[in-house]
């Protein structure tokens, strides 16, 4: 449902939310309960499909669905390639 603004004549303003064409006119103002009339305000429209929205997802999607993890990140599964032949090099130390 959207939420639609009202202020009253004190200059309070306020979110009220209705069903999409059933907002009325005017609304009773909670602090000073004069009628508040509804404005113009501007619409709060969906990020959906945008890079923010994307990470919102996925990390919603992994509270309940968590992603296996088989290794360690940014490590391949195949052995060092060999540089060199010679024995002694074979014990330097590596990365």
């Amino acid at each position: 449902m959207p939420l639609y603004e009202f202020r009253c004549p004190e200059g309070t303003t306020f979110e009220a939310s209705f069903p999409m064409g059933q907002a009325p006119a005017e609304l009773a103002c909670a602090q000073c309960g004069e009628p508040a009339g509804r404005r113009i305000s501007a619409p709060r429209l969906s990020v959906a499909g945008s890079a923010a929205f994307g990470l919102i997802d996925s990390t919603l999607r992994s509270a309940h669905e968590p992603e296996v993890v088989t290794g360690l990140p940014g490590r391949s599964r195949r052995p060092a390639t060999r540089y060199t032949t010679h024995p002694l090099h074979q014990k330097l130390p590596r990365d």
